[in-house]
């Protein structure tokens, strides 16, 4: 561990740090002859996101060092599998968007979308290489376990659009291991590579955690009441796919018996009409008020995720980016 006795200058901010990321990101080198191959990564990784995994790497490294680019190229390794798993979740998802643009599987087609897909988690893998010495077991270690439950997550959300009824504890277990796992290793591995002790770098990784299931309950309200044009997918998609988002699991939880009904029968239909299907449930929802519930549920969330970041053995002035970058996070366009 760093000694903590040095005088730590250097803070940079949200703005600063995603051109930082930005730069390393087009400064790549793919070292591959299928240009086919790599077109797909290219575009993937240059059509926008706010980089907020690679942000927070770099804010919590940051946070406890000043030398912040030992951590550049981790950060850049989890924002490619980010985006890894992005390419994937939109082929399973059939989604015709991601970020207001066509997704890869539209714009190539499927096997291209795949194999693609495929070559950047080693991409990533790659970037991790480029840890220090120092902490590249203990960081690769974190990622790993992240990337594994991620997967994990993502099997659990397949398994709930053919299960009969999820619980809730179900859906947050689910959203914990596909959405904030990730976050929370990248607070983790931040740290780490700053030479935070295990005790503050455990509190980054349950901030991370914390804000991560946050963040996904606020995924799911802007699905459906989000606007199209600053939230990057079509409004209602997850209806429309018939994924169980905690605002379906609520509904089922506490509706009477006809309202389970019809939405037990809205999410197995074939083929229905998508804009009419999506205004029905919608209708469900407001009578039984579950974006309040959500709402409520991913400020609780929020408000632990600030707990375990108060508790971090630094000046609250080494916190304030990233309590900065949270706060843009849970305040995203409605």
């Amino acid at each position: 561990m760093r000694s903590r006795d040095f005088e730590l200058s250097i803070m940079y901010n949200q703005i600063q740090l995603k051109d930082i990321i930005e730069k390393a990101i087009s400064g790549l080198s793919y070292n591959t002859e299928a240009e086919k191959l790599i077109e797909p990564v290219k575009y993937v990784l240059s059509i926008g996101g706010k980089r907020l995994r690679p942000v927070i790497t770099l804010m919590a490294c940051n946070m406890f060092s000043d030398k912040t680019d030992e951590a550049v190229m981790p950060a850049v390794g989890i924002e490619i599998f980010h985006n890894f798993t992005l390419v994937h979740d939109d082929i399973m998802d059939n989604a015709p968007l991601r970020r207001s643009l066509p997704t890869v599987h539209t714009k190539w087609n499927m096997n291209q979308a795949v194999l693609s897909g495929d070559v950047m988690a080693f991409i990533a893998n790659d970037c991790f290489l480029q840890t220090p010495a120092r902490c590249m077991t203990e960081v690769f270690r974190i990622f790993n376990k992240a990337a594994i439950e991620v997967c994990v997550g993502q099997q659990l959300d397949m398994d709930f659009e053919k299960a009969a009824a999820v619980t809730q504890n179900d859906y947050l277990k689910m959203i914990r291991l596909k959405t904030a796992v990730l976050i929370a290793a990248s607070a983790r591995i931040g740290a780490v590579i700053g030479g935070a002790n295990e005790k503050d770098s455990e509190f980054l990784y349950n901030f991370g955690l914390n804000l991560g299931i946050a963040f996904q309950l606020q995924d799911d309200l802007l699905d459906i009441y989000g606007d199209t044009n600053v939230f990057g997918k079509i409004v209602g998609g997850d209806v429309m796919a018939n994924k169980k988002t905690f605002l379906f699991v609520k509904a089922m939880e506490t509706a009477a018996w006809k309202q389970q009904s019809r939405l037990h029968e809205l999410f197995t239909m074939i083929n229905p009409e998508p804009h009419a299907k999506v205004k029905e449930v919608m209708k469900i929802y407001e009578e039984l008020n579950v974006k309040e519930a959500a709402g409520k549920m991913a400020k609780d969330y929020v408000k632990k995720a600030f707990g375990y970041l108060e508790k971090t053995s630094v000046a609250p002035e080494r916190k304030q980016e990233l309590t900065e970058l949270a706060n843009t996070m849970i305040g995203r366009e409605k």
